[in-house]
């Protein structure tokens, strides 16, 4: 596992273009205003998608137009984990309401819930992770078509034409990025055609993608029909084809995203509004902000990320982990029983059974009841409305399959199901029952986009990427922002730590700062081991309102980009 993620320590991929989009921006900090027109800010994990989507919302678009614009700019800019060959949530607080989007990828009517398993039993950690057979149906075209016509106020292709341009014009490559992708020829061993479509990458210069560019255009002009039934399926079928793929005509075109209901909770006079399943992320972390309420007095006057905070946490994260295995999945396969993990009483009950002197055993921590690349961006519109949205292709650049004719990556988001029920997922995740393999079921996630409003209004727009570190971060940038009164950019800037029920007693931290060596060494003292993530993880992208100021920001252990901007009155 450690190899796996030693050859994927890709999450800070991205290019930069070196088209210059002109904005006429501030990024300065300013004070929203009922009497002024325009205050919106953002903040994305790539700075060319940034820039148009602040045109969008400088133009007079809102928060859903100008996702809609992030979501295919990132796939061109961003390919890592943008994309349109994979899926995600869409969370949004549209005038004054929430809404939650699931547009994540389901799997092919003929998966199995053996397909991964050799006939001695074992699993090919491999096999779910690389080639055609590792990819769900997409679902990303299916959710911003929804989310546009449901909330969009601008043309559907004008939204599109930035990311046409880009495609065809191209970006140059940021010399980190050609060096990651130079380092995949030996994760996928020639067994995918990755490096013939993206490897020229390795190389620097401008990086041009006419294909993709082509099925953009398609897009532009005929919607998810042309994804889902029209020419680009075709392409699609046929890749499947090509290399032994279970996507089918039939399973594109029965494709649907789902709206759902969001999971809310309050919260020291918060609201906290968060994904529900199939993601796990908002059920966690709803738990975590409750426990650590439920935990107050243990926390007074604990300082941040000392070894007793670290280890409330980690004894926190245990549980949520815990009841993550044994309950979540597709909410239209599994009964999850969400009013009882959601009832004060457990949350209070889970809470109390946490040590805070020693590490609870992982073997005694049981149920309570009887995706490294991810991308994540944060928009607030002029009118204050608000979306938080996560997709994804799971691993750095997915299954390594590209739709040829089509350039666009697919996802090997199958991983993200439990192979076999025990056995890690490549973020060393254990699942179960609930979370088999069943044709059309989406897999569990734990991308976490979260609103947090405050006396009725938006006050924090958060998420990020790191598969199960995912809802731990998006945990720590929220205590960070309301309990230790940090600014937006140290909140996402500040040290994180995760700890999982499994590997045991493990606290892994930021690799690019680390906890502070007398605190480690504290822990280490109590028995847990204590080293580097094996990815920087988190990447988390925030838009927030304290204190009557509008602020973004984005991890600046990555290359995005927040801004805070001014529409222009016409």
């Amino acid at each position: 596992m450690k190899t796996i993620i030693l050859l994927l320590t890709l999450t800070t991929l991205a290019a930069c273009s070196s088209t210059t989009i002109e904005t006429g921006l501030s990024t300065d900090t300013v004070s929203p205003s009922k009497n002024q027109l325009g205050e919106y800010a953002l903040a994305l994990p790539e700075k060319h998608a940034a820039l148009a989507v602040a045109k969008v919302l400088e133009s007079g678009g809102n928060a859903i137009d100008a996702a809609v614009t992030a979501g295919f700019t990132l796939a061109v800019t961003f390919p890592t984990a943008g994309n349109i060959g994979g899926g995600g949530f869409m969370l949004t607080d549209f005038n004054g309401e929430s809404h939650f989007l699931d547009y994540r990828e389901t799997a092919p009517a003929a998966a199995s819930r053996d397909m991964f398993i050799e006939r001695d039993g074992s699993v090919d950690p491999r096999s779910s992770l690389i080639g055609a057979r590792a990819s769900g149906v997409p679902g990303t075209v299916a959710g911003l078509w929804e989310a546009h016509q449901k909330f969009g106020s601008k043309p559907w292709a004008d939204l599109i034409a930035p990311a046409i341009k880009l495609a065809e014009d191209g970006f140059e490559v940021h010399p980190k990025t050609a060096k990651d992708v130079g380092e995949l020829n030996d994760w996928f061993a020639n067994e995918v055609n990755f490096m013939e479509h993206f490897g020229a990458i390795q190389h620097g210069g401008i990086f041009k993608q006419a294909a993709l560019a082509n099925t953009l255009k398609r897009i532009a002009r005929y919607g998810p029909k042309d994804f889902y039934q029209g020419k680009t399926a075709e392409l699609l079928i046929a890749q499947m084809n090509k290399n032994d793929g279970l996507i089918t005509a039939k399973d594109l075109s029965n494709y649907k995203a789902v709206w759902r209901q969001p999971l809310k909770a309050t919260w020291q006079g918060y609201e906290i509004i968060s994904a529900p399943p199939p993601s796990s992320g908002g059920f966690a972390v709803i738990h975590l902000l409750k426990m650590k309420e439920h935990l107050s007095k243990q926390f007074e006057r604990t300082e941040h990320n000392s070894s007793t905070y670290v280890h409330l946490v980690a004894e926190m994260e245990k549980r949520v982990f815990a009841d993550r295995a044994e309950y979540f999945g597709d909410p239209d396969f599994v009964s999850i029983p969400m009013q009882e993990l959601m009832d004060e009483n457990y949350i209070r009950a889970r809470a109390n059974s946490i040590n805070t002197k020693a590490i609870s055993e992982t073997e005694n921590i049981k149920p309570g009841i009887d995706s490294p690349n991810t991308t994540h961006f944060s928009i607030v519109d002029k009118w204050g409305n608000a979306v938080a949205n996560t997709y994804t292709i799971n691993w750095s650049y997915g299954s390594g399959v590209v739709v040829e004719g089509a350039g666009f990556l697919l996802n090997n988001e199958m991983d993200d199901f439990s192979t076999k029920p025990g056995v890690p997922n490549v973020y060393g995740v254990v699942g179960g029952v609930s979370n088999e393999i069943q044709p059309y079921k989406r897999m569990l996630s734990s991308m976490s986009p979260t609103i947090v409003r405050k006396d009725g209004s938006v006050h924090t727009v958060v998420g990020g990427m790191g598969g199960s570190t995912i809802f731990t971060s998006v945990f720590q940038v929220i205590t960070n922002l309301i309990d230790f009164n940090m600014s937006a950019q140290e909140s996402v800037d500040a040290v994180r730590f995760h700890h999982q029920l499994l590997p045991k007693d493990l606290v892994t931290m930021s690799q690019s700062e680390e906890l502070a060596e007398d605190v480690q060494k504290e822990l280490r003292s109590m028995g847990y081991k204590v080293e580097p993530h094996g990815f920087e993880f988190g990447n988390m992208q925030l838009v927030t309102i304290a204190e009557g100021k509008l602020s973004a920001a984005s991890d600046s252990r990555f290359i995005g980009k927040s801004i805070v901007g001014v529409t222009k009155k016409n």
